[in-house]
């Protein structure tokens, strides 16, 4: 029997973590796939060349580098997207257990925002919120100084809406999750406007694929009256159409899945402090449910 090489070894055994740090990172699953790959070919060259002193440390190094390198391949490609681009949802059971363990940063609601970031602050806010390192830890692995380090992590908790004690933006609660469903299911449209802040948005991922809002809806009232549209629309073209909804579990909270007769979608929720909801996001791009339903 062949004995793994120390790489091998290393490379299998940090695989999960691996996958945790490229796919917060990218929002894309498999795009991090493909990054924890390309490391694992990559540790083979470099185990060759006898230049790794630390596997942990040169894996981490490694993976958030080709993260941020497809990070910024990818760019162009997602401002160009038909309509707003929303991370890809992965059903909280079929993530790695390395992953689901550790729920931080691992919200739609965070991924979505986190595109406003630099590659480089994104990289540290994961690395220190989601992994426990600190700035003079995070620092070599971005080429950074630990001040810049700190200033990265701080103004990207801020841009996030991140308190720095730990407190998140809140995800879907399971109560006003089933009244949302109840809601959207009856098509009431004044108790859909009652869960909703004033100020709330609405982002829908199509992808070009499924016909969708090609701009963030604002508003309690429009947002209710886009759900009644889309509904009404479909069953006035097939009156025997139903409405299936149903609760499901993604990236380590609840959500919504929404069936209009073969359409799905994935709806993910955010609570503002009062529990109302203020931001919904919508995926519908069937090229991004696969893991998801």
């Amino acid at each position: 029997m062949t004995t793994p090489s120390a790489a091998a070894t290393a490379w299998d055994r940090d695989r999960g973590r691996l996958l945790g740090i490229a796919y917060r990172m990218l929002g894309d699953f498999g795009l991090a796939e493909d990054v924890v790959s390309e490391v694992a070919l990559e540790a083979w060259q470099a185990e060759r060349s006898g230049t790794v002193d630390s596997w942990p440390a040169w894996l981490t190094t490694t993976c958030v580098r080709r993260s941020i390198d497809r990070l910024r391949h990818v760019a162009a490609r997602r401002e160009d997207y038909p309509g707003p681009w929303l991370p890809e949802p992965v059903a909280t059971d079929r993530l790695p257990d390395e992953v689901a363990a550790n729920r931080e940063l691992l919200s739609i609601t965070l991924l979505h925002l986190a595109e406003q970031l630099t590659p480089e602050a994104r990289a540290a806010i994961v690395l220190h919120r989601a992994f426990g390192m600190t700035a003079p830890e995070i620092a070599p692995v971005i080429d950074r100084t630990p001040v810049a380090v700190r200033q990265l992590i701080s103004r990207g908790e801020r841009r996030l809406g991140i308190d720095r004690d730990g407190a998140a933006p809140q995800g879907g609660n399971p109560a006003v999750i089933e009244r949302l469903m109840r809601a959207i299911e009856s098509g009431e449209v004044g108790e859909v406007v009652a869960l909703l802040s004033d100020d709330a948005v609405l982002w829908a991922d199509g992808g070009g694929r499924m016909r969708s809002a090609m701009n963030p809806v604002f508003g309690a009232h429009r947002i209710a009256r886009f759900f009644a549209g889309v509904i009404g629309k479909r069953r006035r073209a097939d009156p025997a159409m139903t409405v299936e909804v149903a609760p499901v579990e993604v990236n380590g909270e609840a959500a919504i899945s929404l069936r209009l007769a073969d359409e799905r979608d994935v709806i993910s929720l955010e609570l503002d402090s009062a529990g109302r909801i203020r931001g919904l996001r919508r995926i519908s791009n069937p090229d991004k449910l696969a893991r998801a339903l």
